[in-house]
């Protein structure tokens, strides 16, 4: 990418008034780590093409959890002692991809929504420097050391300022760099920073929703209104059958089981993965397996099944939606299945991008009845409940 608009994603805070060893950034509201929503509003915006995470360098493991399977994701930087600092490290790793505009966003501010986005994107180009603000609904008094109100200000004249800042990317860079040379780290935002470097900064209309995560309580109001929010709540069944064939191995739920025979198919033949991709591509209502990869195609031959797990997946996220629950039955006599269910249900959690937890994996046989009772092939059914923004479509 030359020009256009990137986004730089701050996560590099401890989030110590959360009062929890995982950094806010990473807690889980609805299923998801915080980061996760945050990081794919921008994913998802057409108008962005390079999106830039900072994250602290101890938290590189919980971060590669929380974004398994997004793309088009750069490779995160190391913040630094303040946000300040943290800010600059993902505006110098944006050079090399000469952005004319750059959002930077707080990653606990999971409810910004794409117009949000588009707002910030036209008052950059307008402005050059411009902020998302909401109006004072409450009086605002000012008090001296005593707790003594002094003053009583005028709330019209007065902003809630938020994120995504929205900015020219020489314009932010240049004044980040001159702050640093001043030894100045304590401005409270890049907006403050800005207007001490001399420029004007404009605000837009910012959101109520678009709240930062800062304490327990914010997290629990956070995880009621995301589910509140995902109201439509589907249901999706999927079916897969593959026979035995010559091989050496079976691919079963993402893990590679050593056995006698292989299992027939276009693709690597994994039938669980299979039967989950139609039960959530059921729950979307978007067709099956085949219709968006059909064994004619000659570029799914052999093709690894997490390649259509993580494309259902990516489905659901791109309405918007999450994925709370999967289950898979497997029939079969053999080979057994109980020692990779561990394996398993942590191979789809990390393509699904969703907790352990949340994925279940049972097997069974059929009593030496059927095709599978002969051993003749293996059976997947598999269950998904999916959750949607409610819309009457």
């Amino acid at each position: 990418m030359t020009g256009g608009v990137a986004a730089v994603i701050v996560a590099a805070g401890r989030g110590n008034r959360a009062g929890s060893e995982v950094p806010k950034q990473y807690r889980s509201i609805a299923g998801e780590p915080v980061i996760r929503p945050t990081l794919v509003a921008f994913l998802a915006h057409q108008q962005i093409g390079a999106v830039q995470p900072v994250i602290h360098p101890h938290d590189e493991d919980l971060f590669r959890a929380a974004t398994a399977g997004l793309k088009k994701l750069l490779p995160p930087v190391w913040g630094g002692a303040t946000r300040q600092a943290s800010v600059r490290a993902g505006l110098e790793a944006l050079r090399a991809t000469a952005p004319d505009l750059v959002l930077i966003h707080d990653a606990a501010r999971p409810f910004l929504t794409g117009a949000l986005i588009s707002r910030a994107i036209a008052a950059a180009k307008e402005h050059g420097a411009a902020v998302p603000a909401i109006a004072i609904a409450d009086t605002v008094k000012k008090i001296d050391e005593q707790e003594v109100v002094t003053e009583t200000l005028d709330r019209s004249r007065l902003r809630i300022v938020q994120t995504p800042q929205a900015f020219a990317f020489g314009l932010i860079i240049d004044s980040h760099r001159r702050a640093a040379a001043a030894g100045r780290e304590d401005f409270p935002d890049d907006a403050a920073l800005v207007e001490w470097a001399g420029h004007r900064v404009t605000v837009f209309a910012g959101e109520t929703t678009n709240v930062k995560l800062t304490t327990n309580e914010d997290l629990a109001r956070a995880e009621a209104l995301r589910l509140a929010a995902l109201a439509d709540v589907r249901t999706g069944n999927g079916f897969d059958v593959h026979a035995f064939a010559d091989g050496d191995h079976v691919m079963l739920a993402g893990v590679r089981i050593p056995h006698s025979r292989g299992l027939t198919g276009h693709s690597d033949a994994d039938v669980a993965l299979h039967a989950l991709v139609d039960a959530i591509l059921g729950a979307l209502a978007e067709g099956d397996i085949g219709v968006h990869f059909p064994p004619s195609d000659p570029q799914w031959r052999g093709a690894p099944s997490d390649r259509f797990l993580a494309f259902a997946c990516e489905r659901v996220r791109a309405r918007s939606g999450l994925i709370a629950h999967l289950d898979v039955t497997i029939v079969c006599e053999a080979p057994r299945v109980a020692p990779h269910r561990a394996a398993m249900r942590a191979r789809i959690a990390a393509i699904a991008g969703i907790a352990v937890s949340r994925v279940a994996i049972k097997a069974t046989t059929s009593e030496k009845l059927g095709f599978t009772g002969r051993g003749e092939g293996i059976v997947a059914m598999a269950t998904a409940t999916v959750r949607l923004p409610w819309s009457a479509s």
